[in-house]
């Protein structure tokens, strides 16, 4: 029996790729990491070919696209590029760029390029869950100064700084002064930043998130005593959760609106029992959530490839 081959895209060496090797060697298939910097792509004969440092991407079963690195406007198009290009055969024809390996699918993209640029730009995640009917905060996204200030009033004089890329909690600011304010957006202005102001939700510290893989959910919520954000990467601690089944179809909707096939949907459960959506996540780590949970996250994540390439998902 020829063993699958999965191809982890991003993301580095470190404990997920550790994680995620181990769990391919008991479900026995075969995983290899790369990174996006060593994506090329040729042409002979009109046929595209797409490498990485791990070979052929022609030659996997899957992709599972992890964490891009920063890189220029050009790089990062490129890199987007190739796996759209890839994604549109595979949804389209099911044939493989390369021969003389003809008879084989190109690997199925996992998440897909488009779920990538949609969850990483939080003004469309915002849209895409408001569309949805689900509760998000109060948002005012402006790329002029005095209106990001006119926001910052507007929404209270209580606000949330975020950078509409990004992710870990990195970048995002507590903002309740108004020379702080001014400060802040006068910094992001140097650098033609987009200014995300959020109202912020008391009483901070504390969040849940729902991990979906495949058909899989997983709860848990997270709790920082010595600041507002509750990202395990910032200091958060996480405890397991028990998932209604009304949290549970929200989560799984908004994914599948995204495309995402393995994401994390955040939000802050409000005072008359509703639920407020703050984040969707693309990529997101589960190091945090393994301490609670007593199966392999990871041997989840690598069963939901493996079973993308026998139903085409």
């Amino acid at each position: 029996m020829i063993r699958k081959r999965i191809l982890s895209l991003g993301g580095g060496q470190g404990w997920h790729t550790t994680q995620l090797s181990e769990a391919a060697s008991r479900l026995r298939c075969d995983i290899e990491a790369s990174d996006y910097g060593t994506m090329s792509a040729s042409f002979y004969n009109g046929q595209l070919d797409v490498l990485c440092g791990a070979g052929r991407l022609s030659e996997f079963d899957v992709v599972l696209t992890r964490t891009m690195p920063a890189g220029s406007f050009e790089r990062i198009t490129f890199r987007l590029g190739m796996l759209h290009e890839m994604h549109e055969h595979v949804v389209k024809q099911r044939k493989v760029f390369h021969p003389p390996s003809a008879d084989r699918r190109l690997p199925n993209i996992i998440n897909p390029p488009r779920s990538l640029e949609i969850a990483i730009d939080k003004f469309s995640t915002l849209n895409r869950v408001a569309g949805k009917g689900y509760q998000v905060p109060k948002t005012i996204i402006t790329q002029n100064r005095a209106e990001a200030m006119d926001a910052f009033k507007q929404l209270g004089e209580d606000c949330v700084v975020k950078p509409i890329f990004g992710g870990e909690g990195r970048g995002i600011m507590r903002i309740k002064d108004t020379e702080q304010a001014w400060y802040v957006f006068s910094s992001l202005d140097q650098f033609d930043a987009v200014f995300y102001v959020q109202q912020f939700l008391p009483p901070g510290g504390v969040d849940h998130r729902i991990l979906v893989i495949g058909d899989e959910v997983l709860g848990i919520k997270r709790k920082n005593l010595n600041d507002f954000r509750a990202n395990v990467a910032g200091g958060g601690k996480c405890e397991r959760l028990t998932i209604s089944d009304e949290r549970r179809t929200m989560a799984v909707s908004i994914c599948k609106e995204i495309g995402l096939v393995y994401g994390a949907v955040d939000y802050l459960e409000m005072d008359n029992g509703t639920p407020c959506v703050i984040e969707v996540n693309a990529i997101p780590g589960w190091k945090g959530a393994q301490t609670v949970t007593p199966f392999s996250i990871a041997e989840l994540i690598v069963s939901t490839l493996l079973s993308s390439t026998d139903t085409g998902r």
